[in-house]
């Protein structure tokens, strides 16, 4: 990890808080050791980062660094809450982070008023079923941006296992169970592989041939599927 995305992690997972975090809880997060730790504090507070606390006490970033001004509408502002919480109720571990991570940052930068609204949010997202995935949903999500293959070991309805290549597109996420939506070698077809039937899954060293763009247009049309909808 570079220096550049260490300081935004840091940064990332101090809007978190709105007390003091320890040291040892901020190094834990950002995996760094607490003397990293203590440089990367400094650097954000040479760079003008309102960075309060000390070692031992804790630190806590003020609002408004490095981020511009942002207005949004009420509606705008449900939006996000809502899709937020959505994510951190159905995401993986680090996607369901990520979301955490983005309204905070949004919300460091709002006007007062509408800071209240974000903060105040009266729409909510039930819980859902614990997942039975046995795999990290990270791992494909990073195949699909990279266009890397796949190689899975799946389980079929039956209990039955095959071993597929597969070219990853899209990871549905429905409200039991989430779906990677894939071109099969095998089957020479789009096929839709349940995350908790994966049994195992490693993403290969070469890219798949054909864009990630093309497979998904070429998936919607055959499938009928709205671009505005997925």
């Amino acid at each position: 990890m570079s220096r550049s995305e260490r300081l935004l992690d840091l940064m990332q997972v101090l809007r978190r808080y709105r007390q003091p975090a320890a040291d040892r809880r901020l190094a834990e997060e950002t995996g760094v050791s607490l003397r990293t730790l203590y440089r990367d504090i400094a650097s954000l507070r040479a760079q003008g980062a309102h960075l309060e606390g000390e070692s031992g006490v804790g630190y806590v970033l003020r609002p408004g660094f490095m981020l511009p001004p942002m207005m949004f509408s009420e509606e705008e502002v449900e939006a996000l809450v809502l899709g937020s919480r959505w994510v951190a109720k159905r995401g993986d571990t680090r996607l369901a982070a990520a979301a955490a991570d983005a309204l905070a940052k949004i919300g460091s930068v709002l006007p007062a008023d509408l800071k209240e609204k974000l903060e105040g949010s009266a729409l909510l997202v039930g819980p859902r079923k614990p997942s039975a995935d046995t795999i990290d949903l990270s791992l494909l999500r990073k195949a699909i941006r990279s266009e890397h293959k796949l190689d899975l070991h799946y389980l079929d309805n039956g209990g039955r296992a095959s071993r597929r290549t597969v070219w990853p597109f899209a990871l549905g996420f429905f409200e039991d169970v989430r779906v990677l939506v894939a071109w099969c070698e095998l089957r020479q077809d789009f096929r839709h592989f349940r995350t908790d039937r994966i049994a195992e899954a490693a993403m290969l060293d070469h890219r798949y041939p054909r864009r990630r763009q093309i497979l998904l247009k070429d998936w919607r049309a055959l499938n009928g599927v709205d671009p505005a909808v997925i």
